[in-house]
């Protein structure tokens, strides 16, 4: 089995992340997770490369997903990552006590939490590079703070998810990603804005654009 082979239902990422919610991290050896999916160790090693690695190896699939879907043909960038996000919600939702098992496990172990910061900006840099690739005029920072905001709207709702919250569903997730699209000025089908959501607005031309950006979120909210 070789990383793209991995597929959301891995037995043994389940077995192992059941092992490390049950009795501990640290507690939990190579040994036990191999054992428990019918593994030597030298050949855990060479699919999964350590203790740390299984725990992320859902991400390296839904990644390598996500990428791929990006780069089918689309006519919003726009909407385009705000469904990969979508897409990396349902991976995850597709079974959601593992997620909430793993969840449980990364909140406990400093090393782990690191991991998934690292992990957080893999997901930004492929959004943000599809941006930029597709509208190769767009202001980079404009590409950093959208990719950085779907990617937050997505994680504050999944987490939201996984901290128990029954009631969340994709729905929720869609609902707060068209919100975001309209507050970057774009329609949530991808199109243009209806002619009651184009706002006009004169500003001095030496006004910097912070300035702008204050004053019209002032009067808009």
């Amino acid at each position: 089995m070789t990383e793209a082979s991995r597929t959301p239902g891995d037995p043994l990422v389940a077995a192992a992340v059941a092992l490390f919610d049950e009795q501990g991290y640290e507690r939990t050896s190579v040994d036990d997770i191999a054992r428990a999916g019918g593994l030597s160790r030298s050949t855990f090693f060479r699919q999964y490369g350590g203790k740390d690695d299984v725990v992320f190896a859902d991400h390296d699939v839904a990644i390598a997903a996500l990428r791929e879907l990006l780069e089918r043909p689309n006519e919003s960038p726009w909407r385009a990552v705000c469904d990969a996000a979508l897409a990396a919600f349902d991976h995850f939702a597709a079974d959601v006590e593992l997620a909430r098992r793993r969840y449980r496990v990364v909140r406990g172990v400093p090393a782990l939490r690191e991991r998934e910061i690292v992990m957080v900006f893999r997901y930004e840099r492929l959004f943000g590079d599809h941006l930029r690739g597709r509208l190769p005029d767009l202001d980079p920072a404009e590409a950093v703070a959208f990719s950085a905001a779907v990617t937050a709207v997505h994680n504050h709702v999944l987490r939201r998810l996984l901290r128990g919250e029954d009631a969340v569903t994709r729905a929720t997730v869609e609902a707060a990603l068209d919100d975001l699209l309209r507050r970057f000025g774009v329609h949530p089908d991808g199109g243009a804005p209806a002619d009651d959501d184009v706002v006009v607005a004169v500003f001095p031309r030496r006004m910097p654009l912070a300035e702008v950006t204050r004053r019209l979120r002032a009067d808009l909210s």
